[in-house]
């Protein structure tokens, strides 16, 4: 398998929240909802425009388990976390800020990590777990 990775999409429970969070929120850029306009009302998703082509989507769960014919199970916010990597310690701090002002719930304030790092963890409003990390052998492009 070539690694192709063009979407990751998040299960939500409420489509209209998780836009105001990571559009509003967290400033990601989105057409908004789309979708809509779907007869079996399972069509309406919205993505948000990552880097390298990369796109995040957030697609109620339900739609999500019908889609995969799946049973809709319970949400679980250890199963994977998502990581956003910063180039400074201070832009660690003002990204989760930003998280908790929009909406987030801080599980793991931003600390000096074991392997010389610094980073944090934030749940999205559907539980989701972001890390936020300066890792000081990697470097960031701006």
């Amino acid at each position: 398998m070539q690694p192709r990775i063009t979407l990751i999409t998040l299960g939500v429970d409420d489509l209209e929240r998780a836009l105001r969070f990571y559009r509003d929120g967290l400033g990601l850029e989105t057409p908004g909802i789309v979708g809509e306009e779907f007869e079996e009302g399972d069509g309406a998703v919205a993505f948000f425009e990552l880097q390298g082509g990369l796109k995040l989507g957030v697609w109620p769960r339900r739609c999500i388990a019908n889609d995969a014919n799946l049973p809709m199970g319970a949400p679980s916010a250890t199963e994977f976390t998502l990581a956003h990597n910063v180039a400074s310690r201070e832009e660690v701090d003002s990204v989760m800020e930003q998280a908790r002002s929009a909406g987030a719930t801080i599980t793991k304030p931003a600390h000096e990590t074991f392997w010389g790092g610094y980073a944090g963890y934030f749940q999205d409003p559907d539980g989701h777990l972001w890390e936020v990390a300066w890792n000081p052998v990697w470097e960031i492009e701006e």
